[in-house]
């Protein structure tokens, strides 16, 4: 992949999951990597966003303020869990293309 466009993806990634938000750093990397670090009433949606991101119905989102998640909170976990999915996505395909699995 061009280094530029890799640097580019490094640090969005780096940006969304560490730099200061509404929703604490260890549960933005979590919803990146999907770990069984996901509180359980967030899993279902982190799933998904990250597999079927078309899926996601304003019904979703009232579950999750209905939970106590602020607007900026659910936004925060949505990208998260877009980037990870990305970036496992970019993983997978850059593999591929050098024969692996």
């Amino acid at each position: 992949m061009n280094e530029h466009l890799a640097e580019l993806a490094r640090r969005l990634r780096d940006t969304v999951l560490t730099h200061p938000g509404v929703t604490e750093t260890t549960l933005r990397r979590a919803v990146d990597a999907q770990t069984g670090d996901v509180p359980p009433n967030l899993k279902a949606y982190v799933e998904k966003v990250a597999k079927h991101a078309y899926k996601v119905t304003d019904n979703d989102v009232e579950a999750l303020k209905q939970a106590g998640y602020s607007e900026d909170a659910i936004f925060e976990i949505t990208v998260s869990a877009s980037v990870g999915a990305a970036n496992a996505r970019l993983e997978r395909g850059l593999a591929a293309l050098k024969g692996g699995k």
